[in-house]
């Protein structure tokens, strides 16, 4: 049985997967276990929608429509990324694309090829399952972070079980068409994906990792 340790360790996004099946009971136990994670008054603020098969071909098909229509997507209901991004912040989120890509062999200058790969996020990567998660529109940065738990025992349990994962804030690029498959009400805020299946080990966009900074750069202990 893998430990916490280990499965924090082994936990990375995947970019690519096999078309291999997750079976159902599989992930309604994973989400099960999940829901364990704390929340502010136990408010549980999370929604998750699980798509496979015919569900996700369709979903996928909306999408792709609506990037054809408008390539550059629909906006997002929340900046992503601080519009002023500064450091050290900004050199870490450049590393880390520079080393996606240099494991593809795609060079900065080519530009088509680095859209075609960011293209792929909306196809899961290839995974056989997508989550998509959502909580009430009112609920402030408390149940964001609650939710942000949920997901990291989603990741965590999907690791203990040999499977992969991929967090994806790209589909919020696309929140009406997905709010619109889905059938979210009105007052439920979409915030992204999470591709879910077998990593593809084979592939060389799974065989690079994003580095961690020492402990000492973030953490400051005192009166030990």
């Amino acid at each position: 049985m893998m430990t916490v340790s280990e499965a924090v360790t082994a936990r990375h996004s995947v970019r690519a997967f096999l078309d291999r099946p997750v079976p159902r009971e599989t992930i309604a136990e994973m989400l099960t276990l999940a829901a364990r994670a704390p929340s502010g008054g136990n408010l549980q603020p999370w929604q998750v929608d699980v798509l496979t098969g015919a569900a996700l071909g369709a979903l996928k098909e909306r999408v792709a429509a609506s990037l054809a229509a408008g390539p550059a997507g629909e906006g997002t209901e929340f900046d992503i990324y601080p519009r002023a991004l500064g450091e050290p912040w900004r050199g870490r989120r450049f590393a880390s694309g520079e080393q996606l890509y240099a494991a593809l062999g795609i060079p900065r200058e080519n530009r088509p090829a680095r859209l075609a790969q960011f293209a792929r996020n909306f196809d899961g990567f290839g995974a056989p399952v997508l989550l998509l998660f959502s909580l009430p529109r009112h609920f402030g940065l408390p149940q964001w972070a609650h939710l942000g738990m949920f997901m990291q025992n989603v990741m965590l349990l999907a690791a203990e079980r040999g499977l992969a994962t991929c967090p994806q804030e790209a589909w919020a690029l696309v929140h009406r068409t997905v709010g619109e498959v889905l059938g979210l009400e009105e007052d439920r805020l979409f915030y992204c994906g999470m591709a879910l299946g077998f990593a593809d080990t084979a592939h060389p966009v799974n065989g690079w990792r994003t580095e961690r900074v020492p402990v000492g750069e973030f953490a400051r202990f005192e009166g030990f």
